[in-house]
């Protein structure tokens, strides 16, 4: 089965979308079943690239700025996929975003989640008028709808008034990077930001209002003065939407020097930040999976989050779960946890052991599965 697979998000440096598409693409390659073409937006490769494109982020800048720039692009990436589709037999269109190609055949489309429906006001205006030009006719056109979790399925059918048959729970695996590791394996990436292992907890995200980043500043900022020295609060991730409402007690709590605040890191140095926390610190309003909770868990760190959305499906019994508002219940539980070691080895036998119920080869099996669903079979 030939696929087009749209990979355009790869030029970007790669969040949680981009990990979805590049992690899935790899393993789709290793089913000789599937054909996996990409297309990145300008042209057509049968081979993952390794990086982001250089300075995306610059360009991506200049564009917003631009009036109409989402409708703009999308025209000229309709163009350069039409062009590709000329030379190219392709049976199948997946699409893992919110805003399909034309296509005229079989199409098969992601939703990872339905922020832009609960959380309107913390995307851009024009972002979302286009999100809501293409998504409905999407799912319309689209024979199967693919979803991280059932939690999402369930909206998704609810919302799109979608039969059972017609969505698919994929869920998300992790990469090989994310494992346990040993202190002095750690020291050389920890160094250079003045961490140690063990030494330090983590949020892992990009910075937009339904993380509820300021659950976990707030928290940290409760815990005892000693406690918030011995042990800081490293946020890893891209600025996002609407999060200028973080900037003052982001701010504050740099310059006293409990938090650090290291932005967007590569794959592999996340991956070792990951695993030399002492916990993680998830305080998500609404998310239609959680990697970041997998990633650890995974990596054989605890992790506290909220009981939100999809979050439970993934931490199951291994997580230690907050309210979403109550501040002082995660500075509880963060003391808890690094008082008492018995708790901390507990919910990290546990991760590893949930952690091993989800891979990449099982996503990309019932991926294949709803590919072969869409074709007829």
């Amino acid at each position: 089965m030939h696929v087009a697979l749209n990979a355009r998000i790869l030029q970007a440096p790669r969040a949680g979308i981009g990990q979805y598409v590049s992690s899935l693409a790899l393993a789709l390659q290793e089913q000789a079943e599937i054909s996996l073409q990409l297309f990145l937006g300008r042209h057509w490769t049968l081979d993952l690239p390794p990086t982001s494109m250089p300075g995306y982020s610059r360009r991506t800048s200049i564009a917003k700025r631009v009036p109409g720039a989402y409708r703009i692009r999308r025209w000229l990436e309709q163009g350069s996929f039409d062009r590709g589709l000329r030379n190219r037999s392709i049976d199948l269109y997946h699409e893992p975003s919110l805003w399909p190609l034309e296509f005229d055949g079989p199409m098969v489309m992601t939703l990872h989640d339905l922020t832009h429906v609960h959380y309107p006001h913390t995307q851009p205006a024009d972002r979302l008028a286009e999100i809501e030009r293409h998504v409905g006719r999407g799912v319309e056109r689209a024979q199967c709808v693919l979803t991280d979790s059932e939690f999402v399925a369930a909206e998704v059918r609810r919302h799109f008034a979608l039969p059972d048959e017609r969505v698919l729970v994929a869920p998300l695996g992790y990469a090989p990077r994310f494992r346990p590791r040993k202190d002095p394996e750690l020291a050389t990436t920890l160094a250079p930001f003045g961490l140690s292992a063990g030494r330090y907890l983590i949020c892992v995200g990009t910075l937009e209002p339904r993380k509820n980043l300021l659950l976990a500043l707030r928290a940290h900022a409760l815990l005892p003065s000693a406690l918030r020295t011995r042990l800081p609060l490293v946020i890893v991730g891209m600025p996002g939407w609407r999060c200028e409402g973080l900037d003052d007690t982001l701010d504050a709590a740099v310059s006293a020097g409990s938090v650090k605040v290291l932005g967007y890191q590569s794959d592999e140095v996340l991956a070792e930040l990951l695993a030399g926390a002492k916990a993680l610190l998830f305080p998500s309003l609404y998310e239609g999976f959680g990697l970041p909770v997998l990633e650890a868990m995974a990596s054989g760190v605890p992790v506290l989050l909220t009981r939100t959305s999809s979050l439970p499906e993934v931490a199951g019994e291994a997580g230690i779960y907050v309210d979403a508002l109550d501040a002082q219940e995660m500075c509880s539980a963060i003391q808890e946890l690094v008082e008492d070691p018995s708790l901390s080895q507990r919910c990290r036998v546990l991760g590893l052991e949930r952690a091993r119920e989800f891979s990449w080869q099982r996503c990309a099996r019932i991926t294949s599965e709803a590919y072969r669903k869409a074709v007829g079979g």
